[in-house]
């Protein structure tokens, strides 16, 4: 049975007056009552008809961003770009974390869609399409960001990595590494999956050794990393690709620590997802994956903006690509 605003009214101890007064922003209401509000909305599920809404209140000049790992530098500097390209044209931005957690993210989309922006900005960790979807209200603007479906009910900006990744293992093969590992990030993420696959295509091209071992999966974040390590290090690895720069970064000190050093013991390919001069201590010992990261952001914001003022424009999903650079290049 549907959600309606009466509910949400009972089980917050209000009118439906001020329901409707919290979610469109319409009249004051108490810091006090709006928390009540929003936590019913968020219990009961409930989700206003974008449409009506924005019929009767008009735009908030407000879009919501939901990111998995704010303090991750890719997304910090992402949503930099994003905010710059909004401001531009009078929109602010509003940030929700989920630290990767698919209940985290259902409650910041059912809150934020519930009158607070106009449009939503997500990069997903939900393991489904279906799961998403039923959490967005009828025709509410979403840019899916970094991460996306198969399904392509939304508009979406990802990066592709294919190339990048199948080039840096082959050329690992061309020096002669013959165990070829990779840390890829959260399984069931899309972006983990392209990278993945293009490692197992590359090694069974290249005839390198394809032991299940070899692939390790990390969680995006930095604890992620030396556990991962240790397994491939284990296996004799000679060569290791590293699909997120968090986890690379926390990789290349983690080595140091255990005397190892990348170019005289193993090779090494590492994404590098922000400021690239960070990088530049080991340009001469790793091959390098660059993700276009601010211009990801830029495009997030002009593909949302361009949403909310064309809601019935066809579906458009951008695919920007990344720079392979081999080491000492």
């Amino acid at each position: 049975m549907k959600v309606t605003i009466s509910d949400v009214a009972r089980l917050a101890g209000v009118s439906t007056a001020t329901v409707s007064h919290t979610i469109n922003n319409t009249r004051y209401v108490s810091a006090e009552t709006k928390d009540r509000v929003y936590r019913a909305i968020a219990e009961l599920g409930y989700t206003p008809d974008a449409s009506a809404r924005s019929f009767r209140t008009g735009k908030k000049k407000t879009i919501g961003f939901i990111v998995p790992d704010i303090s991750n530098k890719f997304f910090a500097t992402m949503i930099e770009s994003v905010e710059t390209c909004l401001s531009a044209q009078g929109y602010h931005l509003i940030i929700a974390n989920t630290k990767e957690s698919m209940e985290r993210e259902e409650s910041s989309i059912r809150i934020l869609t519930a009158g607070l922006v106009d449009g939503l900005l997500v990069a997903s960790t939900m393991e489904s399409f279906e799961r998403l979807d039923g959490l967005v209200p009828a025709g509410f603007p979403v840019v899916l960001v970094d991460r996306t479906f198969e399904e392509k009910k939304y508009a979406s900006v990802c990066v592709s990595n294919f190339q990048p990744i199948y080039r840096s293992v082959c050329r690992l093969a061309a020096r002669g590494c013959r165990r070829v590992g990779i840390i890829g990030g959260i399984p069931r993420l899309s972006t983990t999956r392209e990278r993945i696959s293009a490692y197992r295509e590359a090694a069974a091209d290249c005839g390198l050794t394809m032991d299940p071992g070899l692939i390790q999966y990390g969680d995006s974040m930095e604890a992620g990393a030396p556990r991962c390590l240790d397994a491939l290090l284990e296996q004799n690895c000679d060569g290791i690709v590293i699909c997120q720069g968090l986890m690379a970064s926390v990789s290349l000190s983690y080595l140091r620590k255990k005397g190892l050093l990348p170019g005289r013991d193993l090779s090494l390919v590492s994404f590098v997802d922000y400021n690239i001069q960070s990088y530049d201590l080991y340009y001469d010992q790793v091959d390098r994956i660059i993700q276009p990261v601010e211009e990801l952001g830029r495009t997030a914001g002009e593909q949302i903006l361009r949403r909310i003022e064309k809601p019935d424009a066809p579906v458009l999903e951008r695919v920007l690509t990344s720079e392979y650079r081999p080491c000492g290049e």
